[in-house]
Parts: C-alpha cells; structure tokens; sequence
C-alpha cells in the first residue's frame, strides 16, 4: 500500500492541533512530535545524557522527571542555548516518529509539529500543510488557552518562523481565522491526498 507522510504546522495559535483532529475523526493516527518530544525527553537515555551534559544534572529531578522550569527559563533568554536544546531533542523525536509511523496501516500519516520547518523535518513529509490564522487573532486564542499576557504570547511568537517564511515552504495552507470553515477544507485536502493515492 501506498503510503503519503504529510506535515502539519502554523504559529503558536493557528489551530493546527485542531485540524489534526479533524483528520483523526476521518480515521487517520496523528504524531504530535511536541507531546512525543516530552516524552523522549526522559525517556531516551541518550538525549537525557546529552542534555545533563549541556544543561547540567539540575535538568532533572531525582525522580528522573525534567525541570521543565529550569529549561525553559535558560533557553528562553539564550538563543544559543535553544538551538543546542533543538540539536539534541529534533534528532530523537525524529527518530520516535520514524519507529512510530512504521507501525501504522493507514494511507494517510500524519505529524503535527510546532517547528516542522526549523527542525527540517518537514523533508521527511511527502506533503506539508500549514496552518495559518492573522497574528491578533493567535494572540486572542493564546491569551485565553494559556491565561497569560500579550507580551508574553508576543515573546512565543517573535521566536518562531513567520508564516511569509513558511509559505515558501508549504505544499497546502489552510486557513483558520473563524471566517473560513475548518471541516470543508480538511476533506478537500483529503480527498486530494487520496486521488494521489488511487493514481
């Protein structure tokens, strides 16, 4: 069987795991590398070791469960420290989805990921779909999912790709800026995917 890998990706707010739950209810497995990327951070001796050595054995707590405060407040002030964090998990969780995405039966695959396109693990997709949305409207849904500031949400947001870079990169863009509906273009997307399949 004929198998497409495809991508999913936008900006802090896009609405990108919500599409990605729409294509689950039409039957396809999702691999949410930011979720896995978590896991893989505990759970791989060789990443957990690599990052004691970079971050110091304060990255972790005895239990063996990470200090995700300490991280995140070394690396969100150093831009160095970041793409050395980045070195060491995008390698790991690329390697998790590969195992992962071997197991799966479905024609369709797919992997939601935050930074598809810094990781550079979008050439691993056959397809990439990015999600997009105005940047107050991201800004409105941050600030009510996470109950934070707009400075904040504008901090998260001045450190990811703009969606002009993105779209130079992109296969298909989906729009979610609650004037387009969702659904409609999902199932055009799919039904594209799977001509491609039966051609």
């Amino acid at each position: 069987m004929k198998k497409f890998h495809i991508g999913v990706t936008g900006g802090i707010g896009s609405g990108k795991t919500v599409v990605c739950r729409i294509f689950e209810t039409l039957g396809y497995p999702v691999f949410y590398a930011d979720d896995e990327a978590k896991k893989v951070m505990t759970e791989d001796a060789g990443l957990v070791k690599g990052i004691k050595q970079h971050f110091g054995e304060n990255a972790y707590f005895n239990d063996g469960s990470l200090n995700r405060k300490l991280l995140s407040d070394i690396v969100f002030h150093d831009a160095d420290k970041l793409n050395v964090l980045n070195s060491l998990v995008h390698p790991a969780t690329i390697k998790a989805y590969q195992n992962w995405a071997e197991k799966q039966q479905t024609a369709l695959i797919f992997k939601e990921a935050a930074l598809l396109f810094e990781s550079n693990s979008y050439k691993l997709s056959d397809f990439n779909i990015l999600v997009t949305a105005p940047a107050s409207i991201r800004m409105q849904r941050v600030i009510k999912r996470d109950n934070v500031t707009g400075d904040i949400v504008k901090a998260r947001m001045d450190k990811q790709m703009t969606d002009e870079e993105k779209e130079k990169l992109t296969d298909f863009i989906i729009v979610n800026d609650d004037k387009h509906a969702l659904i409609p273009q999902v199932l055009r997307l799919n039904d594209h995917f799977l001509s491609l399949i039966a051609s």
